[in-house]
């Protein structure tokens, strides 16, 4: 025997960018954002934090942009390379996120 009911679902039905306050829903495409997320654990000055920051795409741009810079002034002076084209970046052309891709 089948029995239906209709029930109430919660979901989301934007993002907020948690720096600029914009949606980041693009027309015809859905939510396009970015998540900078932390899990502290034991021995940490955090230990039990959790963190999770909601970005679009400019504001996570801008935020790679300073991260970038904040590497290039920390190994100014040191003999490594600094090639930072691709820094954090895990994928291109993934366009499904299914990891058939990858930068290397």
């Amino acid at each position: 025997m089948k029995i239906t009911a209709m029930k109430q679902t919660e979901s989301v039905s934007d993002v907020l960018c948690d720096v600029c306050g914009d949606s980041t829903r693009v027309e015809g495409y859905g939510l396009q954002f970015g998540t900078l997320r932390a899990s502290w654990g034991y021995g940490s000055a955090h230990d039990g934090e959790r963190y999770e920051v909601h970005l679009c795409e400019p504001c996570f741009f801008r935020t790679i942009s300073g991260l970038k810079r904040e590497r290039m002034v920390n190994f100014m002076f040191s003999d490594e390379d600094q090639d930072l084209s691709d820094f954090g970046r895990v994928a291109r052309d993934d366009f499904f996120n299914d990891g058939s891709s990858s930068t290397s």
